[in-house]
């Protein structure tokens, strides 16, 4: 066996309603005056309340930064840091999707160091200990609640990644009743991004290990048999549940098990043209797929029997069908099947496929080497 190592967040709550006990956590953990980092969208919904009288109830002196957008850019991580700073906060909640918890990370990290953003970028910079974090995610698919990575949008169209054993949080906190507004849209893009994770964990050439391999099964049998169910019945709190703790075993095992090929080439549509992150992995996702075949034909087909329904296993080749299956889930989600039908043009496939070259840290874990020709192929398919 290849010797590995794997880490993860320390706690975990996997409970309906448990952020109504966030007051008495943030005790636990020694915190007295905690900054909720969240988006707008988040904090305009209501479904912080119950939250938010746990705090109050606690005696706690909390502060909330509201100011996470998609793919945060640098400007915002560092307002949030100097927050943080000024009310001299002493633990950090990430309280929404991806983007919040990516950025509440080099909060709790940045708010305790006198290390820069721009020093702790790249695998194993950051130095030093953080404030005490909590993640409580509103999505199911990110998986940000157990991952040591965080994504920041460098430029108009780049984005770094700091990847540190800091960045695990104390606790991720998995309370289903959070995502049972979310939008189909949402909830398809995120539940398909979940699904990437565990496939390109399970294919991943450099770290690929049996712990993950084990998690990425079991999170793609909780995600392909509830993501269709949580898309079409919103309120379905065991298909909200399933798909929660679905995306988050995908995320330890994406955290142990980097991903590849589908995630850089998924980048540069989200950096040049604004789509989501869920949304851009799944318009490559087949293609991607097909394109590894040659080197990763085995695993697909033992991934096959945890993500296709019984009738639609094809025995002499498990590793086609599942891609197949996959594209026909994608449709009956109601997400997008075509780069074109989000409003990207033919002439800016090879600027993407010259993008996506940029992210040889992903790429290095792809089962199948890709060079700029082989990118622009992928492109050209999924367009």
């Amino acid at each position: 066996m290849q010797a590995f190592t794997f880490n993860t967040t320390r706690s975990l709550i996997c409970e309906p309603h448990a952020s109504a006990r966030l007051g008495e956590l943030c005790q636990d953990l020694g915190i007295l005056r905690p900054l909720i980092v969240t988006d707008r969208g988040v904090a305009s919904t209501g479904i912080m309340a119950p939250a938010l009288v746990s705090l109050e109830n606690a005696g706690l002196s909390v502060n909330t930064f509201s100011d996470v957008v998609a793919d945060p850019p640098e400007a915002v991580v560092l307002d949030a840091v100097n927050v943080a700073r000024a009310h001299q906060c002493d633990g950090i909640i990430g309280f929404g999707g991806g983007s919040a918890m990516d950025t509440a990370k080099l909060v709790a990290l940045l708010a305790h160091s006198e290390q820069s953003l721009q020093q702790v970028y790249g695998v194993g910079n950051a130095r030093g200990t953080r404030l005490p974090l909590i993640q409580v995610p509103t999505t199911a698919g990110t998986g940000s609640e157990v991952t040591p990575i965080a994504i920041v949008t460098t430029g108009e169209t780049t984005k770094m990644g700091v990847v540190a054993p800091q960045l695990l949080p104390d606790l991720a906190l998995l309370d289903a009743t959070l995502t049972t507004g979310l939008p189909a849209p949402v909830t398809a893009a995120t539940g398909i991004d979940a699904m990437v994770h565990a496939i390109e964990a399970y294919t991943s050439k450099l770290r690929k290990n049996p712990y993950s391999d084990m998690l990425a099964k079991q999170a793609l049998s909780l995600l392909s048999a509830n993501i269709f169910t949580a898309v079409k019945q919103p309120d379905n709190l065991d298909a909200r549940s399933n798909m929660l703790l679905g995306a988050m075993l995908a995320g330890q095992a994406f955290a142990n098990a980097p991903v590849a090929a589908v995630h850089a080439l998924a980048y540069p549509l989200g950096g040049i043209f604004h789509i989501p992150h869920g949304l851009s992995n799944s318009l490559v996702l087949a293609h991607v797929m097909r394109f590894n075949l040659t080197c990763a034909r085995d695993a697909y087909a033992e991934l096959a029997p945890f993500v296709l329904p019984k009738d639609k296993i094809n025995s002499e080749d498990p590793a086609t069908a599942l891609i197949d299956y996959l594209c026909e889930l994608s449709e009956s989600i109601g997400l997008p099947q075509r780069l074109r039908d989000v409003d990207v043009p033919e002439s800016a496939l090879q600027r993407l496929a010259d993008e996506a070259m940029l992210q040889q840290r992903l790429l290095v874990n792809n089962p199948r080497d890709i060079d700029n020709a082989a990118a622009f192929a992928i492109y050209k398919a999924a367009w």
